[in-house]
């Protein structure tokens, strides 16, 4: 099965067009030979290389996501990296070196598989994050799973109802996660206990994905399927501001999917954010007053450094944009529906993977590529993590690999 839709209503074929045309950044253009302009994959054109990129380690992550939609990606947290798979092993692996200081099996975390059975995915798709010296991990069976940092030991197990395909989020002992139901549930960190929950409605019509919870300034700031940024707050769950990103317009209901499913990036007392099909905004973070917009469109996550935003919209065209005015620097059109990760900034570059496996390395200044690299014919399904100006790139397979950028 290589396509999820989420089936909250009978239409399964209009949720099924919906991701598949909004995946692919399909828009209404001209034909020529049958063949739709916008559907065109950019073929990679010969770049002049400043510097070859340096792969620290790779190591293997059991059979990664394979074909499914998934947003696990690698975290580094107390000098180790965490990842999964969709099946259940999740790792912890030396930062420096790659290797593994311990694995576990969330398949079969309680033991409770007959001996003639056969193994059954734990369906692994929200995480991890790390906090408390632990790392939080869900599950499309709305399972919540936190594990001790140091041995891989299950601390806790919580439900939530709907899917987790987002990572959690973490703050003052505080574990915040968000289903594709609508739920909104937080937990004490230390004990799995649930402290509040939140159900919002979910419109019948929506992509995939959903919003990754962002905590700042004891707020949590979360994107929504209706094309809204709000907060709540993070010791009892009341909903604060509102903010509306998204514009509906157009004649299909396809064309009024308006779904914030990029995590917000807070930065500073500001909070970027932007909408499926409408607006990339710049809200003030106490009080939800939109800054500026502009029109831009995507479900990727975003990325900063310095005074740059740098954006993938829905087609794969990557955007360096002023975050103080929202002006527009530079873009780059030559990775067009090459299913192009969301940035990630290192260094001197920005750097984006793509549907075969490649990553791409951006000069932040003029948005020329300047190098690549080629991790695994999979394709890379998430942004590249950066820590310790280290890249790390997990492939759609489970291979894992740390890159040095010279």
């Amino acid at each position: 099965m290589g396509l999820n839709v989420v089936l909250k209503t009978t239409a399964f074929n209009k949720k099924l067009l919906a991701v598949l045309l909004l995946s692919t950044g399909l828009m209404a253009c001209s034909s020529t030979d049958d063949e739709d302009e916008g559907e065109k994959v950019a073929e990679l054109v010969e770049i002049q290389e400043r510097f070859e990129p340096e792969v620290v380690w790779d190591r293997s992550v059991g059979n990664g996501v394979e074909d499914y939609f998934s947003r696990i990606k690698p975290v580094s947290a107390y000098g180790k990296i965490f990842s999964a798979s969709r099946e259940g092993e999740v790792v912890a692996l030396d930062s420096a070196t790659g290797d593994q200081v311990w694995e576990i099996d969330l398949s079969d975390v309680n033991q409770e598989r007959g001996f003639f059975e056969g193994s059954r995915s734990a369906l692994l798709a929200g995480g991890p994050a790390t906090g408390m010296n632990k790392v939080f991990i869900g599950s499309e069976n709305g399972e919540v799973f936190a594990l001790d940092a140091e041995t891989g030991e299950l601390s806790w197990q919580a439900a939530i109802k709907g899917e987790v395909i987002v990572a959690p989020a973490f703050d003052s002992n505080t574990l915040v996660v968000n289903s594709a139901s609508g739920v909104l549930k937080a937990f004490n960190a230390t004990t799995g206990e649930e402290l509040w929950k939140i159900e919002q409605e979910v419109p019948p019509l929506s992509l995939r994905g959903i919003s990754a919870p962002a905590v700042a300034s004891g707020g949590v700031v979360l994107g929504s399927a209706s094309g809204e940024v709000g907060v709540f707050l993070l010791e009892r769950g009341q909903q604060g501001w509102v903010a509306e990103i998204g514009e509906s317009s157009g004649s299909t209901e396809l064309e009024r999917v308006v779904d914030v499913d990029s995590t917000p990036l807070i930065f500073g007392d500001k909070i970027y954010s932007v909408s499926s099909n409408g607006n990339l905004a710049a809200i003030d973070l106490r009080s939800g007053r939109i800054l500026w917009k502009r029109q831009y469109s995507s479900y990727r996550q975003l990325a900063i450094s310095g005074n740059t935003l740098f954006l993938t919209n829905i087609s794969g065209h990557v955007y360096a944009i002023d975050r103080i005015n929202g002006l527009e620097r530079w873009s780059n059109l030559t990775l067009t529906n090459r299913g192009v990760t969301g940035p990630a900034a290192v260094g001197n570059y920005v750097v984006v993977g793509d549907f075969e496996g490649y990553l791409h390395w951006l000069d932040q200044e003029t948005g020329e590529i300047v190098a690549r690299h080629h991790v695994d014919g999979s394709g890379i399904h998430a942004t590249p993590t950066v820590a310790e100006q280290i890249l790390f790139s997990q492939a759609r397979d489970g291979e894992l690999q740390a890159i040095k950028t010279p």
